[in-house]
């Protein structure tokens, strides 16, 4: 049983955007970033791929989903500015099976921020885009956490 935990690939600048911050889509740079993830965990089983109801969450996930014949299920307690009770209850129902969860710096931020105070993390950690938490055996108390830097990253 891990989780992922996977902040949104590049979705260009949110003060450029006109439309609707749900709708902002990815940048040419976050699509490339997008199918690096979805090589990244080619091989890792996924029994659910959950996302931030946010088009760049979606999009991030779409074709890892999509190579495994999942849907990518969105839940509201991924969305930016969720209270961390709801991300929390989310994090302990997915946590007996292998889930990848994409979401924005705040809600990644704060699930990271709880296994930092919870002593699973040397230091509080910076939820950069496109990099993967690796959350091995459970929630809220993991056996391990590894970070594997954003894809493409040097």
């Amino acid at each position: 049983m891990t989780l992922l935990l996977v902040r949104h690939a590049d979705a260009g600048d949110r003060a450029a955007w006109t439309g609707d911050d749900l709708t902002r889509p990815l940048s040419a740079t976050g699509r490339q970033q997008s199918e690096a993830l979805a090589a990244l965990h080619a091989d890792r089983h996924l029994d659910v791929v959950l996302s931030s109801p946010a088009r760049r969450c979606i999009d991030t996930v779409a074709p890892l989903a999509e190579a495994r014949g999942l849907p990518v299920e969105r839940a509201e307690a991924l969305a930016e500015g969720a209270a961390f009770e709801e991300l929390d209850r989310l994090l302990h129902r997915f946590a007996t099976q292998d889930a990848l969860l994409c979401s924005h710096a705040d809600v990644i931020g704060a699930a990271l921020t709880a296994l930092w105070r919870r002593g699973h993390l040397p230091e509080r950690p910076n939820p950069r885009k496109v990099a993967t938490w690796v959350v091995e055996g459970g929630w809220p108390d993991p056996s391990r956490v590894e970070l594997l830097s954003p894809p493409g990253a040097t």
